[in-house]
C-alpha cells in the first residue's frame, strides 16, 4: 500500500500549495502539489488560486493529489483534468505531471477513478513526463482511464499505476502511436483488481515496433512477474533497452532458472530492479552471483516470505495497492 506522498518528483522537491503562504519558493524552483483543502474553495477553487497567486509561466512540473468530494460522491479526475485543460496557457513551460499522488488512507490504488486523459494530453503537447495512479471501476463510475492520444510530440515518459490494470488501457497506448516514448512503466496488478492483460496487448511493444525509441521497460506490481521476464528475455526489444523493472511483484522458486539462464542477454543493461520479490535467500544469492561480473546493477532488496497456498497470494493480493 501507498503510505507516503511523493517528496520528489521530476528531479525537484514537492511542496504542498498552501492557503496563505507569506513567503513562497520560486516557482521553477519546486514541484507544486495541488489538492482539495476540503472547505468551501475545494480542489477546483484551489487551481483558480494557485494561477492567480503563483506565477505559473515558470511552473515545469506539477502533482495533484486528492481531488476532492463533490456532493457526497467521490470524484473522478475528470474535474481535475478540466481544471487543467481550462488553464493550460497558463502553463506554458509544464513538462511533467503526477495524478493522482494520493495514499491508501484516503484511497486504495484500486479505488482511484481516473478518467479520459486524452484532452489533457492535448491540450498540452509540450508535456514530456506523465504519471497516473488509479485506473477506476467501471462499476462504480463510467469515466475511467482513458489514454488514446493520436499521436503526442513530446511524451517521452509514461508511468500507469495500477493495482490491476486493464488490458484495454494497454491497447489504448500502443494505438496512440506515434509517441516518442523512452521510458514505459505498467503497474499490472492483479485479476482481482481488474488486470486482464495478455501477451497479444504487449506484443506491439515486445517486438519494438511501437515505440522504437523506448529505452526503459517497468512491468510492476503484477502477479505473474515470471511469465512476463520469459516474455521480455525472448523479444527484440530487450537489445534496445538500458534498464528493466520487474521490481513489487511476485518472482519465485520457479523462476530463479529462468533468470540465470538469461544472464547473457541482460548483461547489456545498465539496471534491472527486482525488488519486492519472493525468493529464498538462497536463490537471492545465485540471482546476485549469475550477474556479479555483468556490471548490471541488480537490486534484489526487499525479500518477502510467502504464507499459505503460492497460488492464492499472487492471485487475489497486489504488492502495493488493494
Amino acid at each position: 500500500m501507498i503510505g507516503e506522498c511523493l517528496t520528489e518528483y521530476a528531479g525537484l522537491p514537492v511542496v504542498d500549495f498552501l492557503e496563505d503562504e507569506e513567503d513562497r519558493p520560486t516557482p521553477s524552483s519546486v514541484v507544486w502539489r495541488l489538492h482539495s483543502m476540503y472547505g468551501e474553495e475545494g480542489f477546483l477553487g484551489t487551481v483558480d488560486r494557485f494561477v492567480q497567486e503563483v506565477d505559473t509561466s515558470k511552473v515545469t512540473a506539477l502533482v495533484i493529489g486528492d481531488w476532492g468530494v463533490q456532493g457526497g460522491k467521490d470524484l473522478s479526475s475528470a474535474g481535475a483534468r478540466d481544471a487543467l485543460v481550462e488553464h493550460a496557457a497558463a502553463f506554458p513551460a509544464l513538462r511533467s505531471l503526477f495524478l493522482g499522488d494520493i495514499t491508501f488512507e484516503l484511497s486504495e490504488i484500486s479505488w482511484l477513478q481516473q478518467s479520459d486523459l486524452a484532452p489533457l494530453l492535448v491540450a498540452y503537447p509540450a508535456l514530456e513526463e506523465l504519471t497516473v495512479r488509479g485506473v477506476g471501476d467501471t462499476y462504480v463510475d463510467p469515466d475511467v482511464l482513458a489514454l488514446h492520444v493520436p499521436g503526442h510530440p513530446s511524451l517521452r515518459s509514461l508511468t500507469v499505476q495500477s493495482g490491476g490494470l486493464p488490458g484495454r488501457v494497454v491497447r489504448e497506448i500502443v494505438s496512440s502511436s506515434p509517441l516518442p516514448l523512452e521510458r514505459l512503466e505498467l503497474w499490472l496488478g492483479v485479476e482481482h483488481y481488474g488486470y486482464d492483460v495478455v501477451p497479444e496487448d504487449l506484443a506491439p511493444i515486445l517486438s519494438g515496433e511501437a515505440f522504437p525509441g523506448l529505452r526503459h521497460l517497468g512491468l510492476r506490481n503484477a502477479q505473474d512477474t515470471g511469465d512476463w521476464a520469459r516474455r521480455l528475455t525472448a523479444s527484440p526489444l530487450l537489445a534496445r533497452l538500458t534498464s528493466v523493472d520487474l521490481s513489487l511483484g511476485s518472482l519465485r522458486g520457479k523462476d530463479v532458472e529462468h533468470l540465470i539462464a538469461s544472464v547473457p542477454l541482460l548483461a547489456h543493461l545498465e539496471s534491472l530492479d527486482l525488488h519486492h520479490h519472493y525468493l529464498s535467500k538462497e536463490e537471492t544469492e545465485r540471482v546476485r552471483a549469475a550477474f556479479a561480473e555483468t556490471g548490471v546493477r541488480v537490486d534484489l532488496s526487499d525479500r518477502r516470505e510467502v504464507r499459505g497456498d503460492e497460488d492464492d497470494l499472487f492471485t487475489y493480493y497486489p504488492s502495493v495497492g488493494e
